[in-house]
């Protein structure tokens, strides 16, 4: 006896749709699986906190008596004195005449004489160096010399104002300071020593070799083509720390 199928049974004929449901099926929990998070939980501990108020201390006022400010001061009075004066007095009209000139106004001929010219003396302000004056100042004690020797007198003169009135500055010596001091003067046309400048090392040393040369005496003054003339003079003056 052979078995008969019932077509409404069979179980072959829906398997691709149960086959498609299940993937789906299995797909979302494996994504559901793959997002999943967990997260440490700890336990937090929550306390009270208590701020005890602060005790604020009071600031007592102190009254300052200060006195009322002046009274302001009574208002000026004013007093207009209005005086009415008649309008007597008569304005004379100033007439401007024109300066120009024309053809009919005649031109006075003025003949200058000679002895009406006033020529002034001009005196050049001439610098010249000691080296090449013609004649060079004259030291006081070195009259009566020739020129080489009034030259040599001269300068034997200076160097021995210098000995006599060199004085070593007491802070320069406190401090160490020692050197070389170049003083350049001017001995203008009437022998008087000016426009004394120095450079040296320190200061306090030029302040001191400007005092020495700007004490030097009245000399007559040095002589270019006759006349008076400024001489510039330079001479060093040597600061220097014995060796102990």
């Amino acid at each position: 006896m052979e078995a008969k199928k019932n077509p409404q049974l069979e179980i072959g004929r829906n398997s691709s749709i149960y086959f498609a449901i299940g993937l789906n099926l299995m797909l979302l929990l494996s994504w559901q699986a793959l997002e999943y998070r967990t997260y440490e939980k700890s336990e937090t501990e929550i306390d009270v906190v208590q701020i005890e108020a602060e005790a604020e201390e009071d600031i007592p006022i102190v009254p300052i008596n200060t006195p009322p400010p002046p009274p302001p001061p009574p208002p000026a009075v004013v007093q207009t004195n209005i005086e009415i004066v008649e309008d007597v007095e008569d304005i004379e009209e100033t007439v401007i005449e024109s300066t120009e000139t024309n053809q009919e106004d005649a031109i006075v001929e003025r003949i200058v004489d000679v002895s009406d010219i006033h020529v002034e003396d001009y005196v050049e302000d001439v610098q010249v160096a000691f080296a090449v004056i013609e004649q060079v100042p004259i030291f006081p004690g070195c009259e009566g010399l020739t020129k080489p020797e009034t030259k040599a007198c001269f300068e034997r003169k200076v160097q021995e104002h210098v000995i006599k009135n060199f004085n070593y500055p007491q802070t320069a010596l406190d401090m160490g300071i020692q050197g070389r001091v170049s003083v350049v003067f001017i001995i203008d046309n009437n022998g008087i020593t000016t426009n004394v400048r120095s450079r040296g090392p320190d200061r306090i040393l030029e302040t001191e070799a400007e005092r020495i040369i700007g004490s030097l005496p009245q000399m007559k003054p040095g002589k270019q083509r006759g006349k008076p003339v400024k001489v510039s003079y330079a001479v060093p003056i040597f600061f220097k720390l014995a060796d102990i």
